[in-house]
Parts: C-alpha cells; structure tokens; sequence
C-alpha cells in the first residue's frame, strides 16, 4: 500500500456577513414566502416526500446522508417496497440489510437504522421531538431535526451543506471554515431565526431544496433564484466564491487487491463485525501476506479501479496469481477468507464497489474457454 497527500485550496473574500444577515432577519417574512412559493410550486416529486410517513422521513434522512438524491432514490424504492415499515424492517436479519444497501457505502448508517427500528417498533409512540430522536442510534442533531421538523412539526432548523451555502451567500459571509461541521455550527442560530410559518419541515426542505438546484456549488443559476432579491452574494457578484473552506487534505492511496478462484469459487475476505469500515462485508482479499514473489508466484494485473472513503483517493489493483501450496498454506491459515461459489456471489454482502467489480470481473471470466479461465485467474482451478 502506497500513499501520498495533497492540498487543495480555495480562495475568496473576506467578511462575516453580520450586517446582512441583520438586513435578511428584518424581511424574514418576505423570504419565507417567496420560498415557500417557489417550493409549493418547483420542488421535485422525490418518493419519500408522497406517501409522507415518519418511517419514510427516517429511512430517507439516513439514506441522504453522505449520498446523493439521485444515487439513493432506487435504493429508497427498493427497501420501502421490501420492509415498509419499522416493524418490517426490525425483523429483517442484518445480512439481508447489507445486502439491500450495498452500493450505498458508510454502511453504519444500515446498522444503524436497522438498531432504531427494533427500538421504535418496540416503543408504545413514535418518538416526537428532536431530544427523543437525538437518543437513538445513528442519528445525530441534522438527523434529528429533520425527522422531528419534516414528519413531526417541531420548528428546528435544519443545516446541511446546502443550507450553509444558501445562508454563506444570503448574508456574503466570507469567513473560511475548517470543515463542514464548523460552517453548519456558524449559521445555525441564524437558520433557526429564519423558521416560521405552520410547516416548519416545508421551510426546511425548501431550503435545501434551494441549495441543490438553485445555489449549487458549482454554477449557481441566480437567474432562477426565488429569493435572489434577498441574497448580498450576488448583488456583490461574490455567489460563485462563497462559502469558503480552508484547505483540506487528500489522501492518496494504491492497494492490491487478489483475484484467485479455484474449482468455480472465488476467495472473498469477511470484515470482522465491529470493524471500524465495512463491518461484516465481504471484498477481495488484499495480497499483502498472501502474494509472495519470493515464492515464485508472479503477481498479473487484471484490473484496476478506483473508489473515494472520505479523505481517502484509492487506486485498487486486482491481481490474479498462480496456485501453490504455499499460497494454500497462508489461506488456510486465514481465518477471515471464505470461497464463495460464483453462483452465490449475489447471496454475500458486498461492499458497493466490490460488488461491482466483482460482478463485472466473474461475467469476464465465466465467459471464457476453460484454458483461458485458468490463465486470468493466475494458474491451474
């Protein structure tokens, strides 16, 4: 494994916007109602929003977090289709909730919500308020006060990325923030002095919904803007500099990666339960300490992919090797590799790029000649 670092950096003016954001608190009433308009009108058909139920609210915020809408609006069909409620989902077993959110990534969150439903579905109410949501598993104070403003009413604030980029821009804030978390802690008292009205949830998902496609972070479509009157950004024609982060690190890693499969099954590795990443899935198994060139055993590329874990930039070379018995010595001695017959790759949870690749690269070899399948994968099956 290999790594390497770099910077990048983002540049803009200099401000904190507290003279504005005083300007928007005085036409606060004016903003809401035109955003109010503009999403009663605009917003899109997204399937959590009708039906409207808290499970749906609950399994649509974990979804969204770290995801894009339109990556999760199939997983979201296909999992309220499978467990349409709490109680469905409770008796669910976790490797079928694996499975149904591989591809998502940050796995947690399935775990997560799989832990809240048994909770909830065992409770004599649903939880209400963002305190009681707050002290179930997964969910944070953004999740919170989602769930509790969404499906419950509560008049919280919600602050995501589009939410701090709105509000940045509203007010020409141009303070750098370290991260993300920073930024939604900056403008969170000023969020929550923006809701009003009696759909608090309406105002919030309006707002967002105004980060995503209106005052996105790249290419902001001022133009068609509901609230471009209110916003000090563009009148200083500073939208497309703001917010402002500082620079963050990226980290670039390669790992290698074995392809090895013997009398039709693949070796895959079984992460252990509580694992910090990937926690019970199964992926290619690294060579490190299974590839070993002094022992003769020459290490073909195959195939290389690439995938993104927070900070992290991977380059992951799949390599296929000859058998030997020192190589089925050091498998046998692996108490976390498993052979998977090719059949049944669909019954493992897999990790979502793993999944993939591995889909893509077993097609590959199932439709070779005999001969030509011991060669790809490293040797005699």
């Amino acid at each position: 494994m290999t790594r390497q670092t770099k910077r990048v950096a983002v540049a803009g003016p200099v401000g904190t916007g507290g003279e504005m954001a005083a300007v928007l608190l005085g036409r606060a009433v004016a903003f809401r109602r035109a955003l109010g308009t503009w999403f009663a009108a605009s917003q899109r058909r997204l399937p959590w929003r009708a039906p409207r139920s808290v499970y749906r609210t609950v399994v649509s915020e974990f979804m969204l977090q770290q995801t894009q809408v339109e990556t999760a609006t199939p997983y979201f069909l296909s999992w309220v289709r499978r467990w349409p409620d709490f109680g469905a989902l409770a008796g669910a077993s976790p490797e079928e909730v694996l499975r149904e959110w591989a591809g998502l990534g940050y796995y947690n969150r399935a775990r997560n919500l799989h832990r809240l439903a048994g909770i909830v579905s065992a409770l004599p109410a649903l939880p209400r308020t963002v305190g009681e949501w707050e002290r179930l598993p997964g969910v944070g104070p953004y999740t919170a006060a989602a769930i509790a403003s969404i499906a419950c009413g509560e008049r919280v604030a919600v602050v995501d990325g589009n939410v701090v980029r709105v509000l940045a821009r509203l007010v020409a804030d141009g303070r750098e923030f370290r991260s993300n978390g920073d930024a939604v802690t900056a403008f969170a008292a000023l969020a929550q002095a923006l809701v009003g009205g009696d759909d608090p949830g309406a105002h919030n998902e309006a707002m967002m919904e105004l980060g995503a496609v209106c005052c996105r972070r790249q290419g902001a479509r001022c133009g068609a803007c509901p609230v471009a009157s209110f916003c000090a950004a563009r009148a200083g024609g500073l939208a497309g500099r703001l917010p402002r982060f500082a620079p963050r690190v990226v980290e670039q890693v390669v790992v290698r990666r074995l392809w090895l499969v013997r009398a039709g099954r693949l070796l895959l590795c079984r992460y252990a339960e509580g694992a910090r990443r990937l926690s019970g899935l199964h992926e290619l198994p690294l060579a490190q300490g299974l590839v070993a060139d002094a022992d003769g055993e020459l290490a073909v590329l195959v195939a290389r992919k690439r995938r993104s874990i927070s900070q992290q930039r991977i380059v992951e070379e799949i390599v296929s090797m000859r058998w030997s018995a020192a190589l089925g010595s050091r498998i046998a001695g692996r108490t976390d590799l498993q052979w998977v017959p090719l059949g049944e790759l669909d019954a493992v949870a897999l990790s979502g790029p793993h999944r993939r690749w591995v889909r893509e690269l077993a097609g590959s070899f199932l439709a070779l000649t005999t001969e030509a399948q011991g060669a790809f994968s490293g040797g005699v099956q």
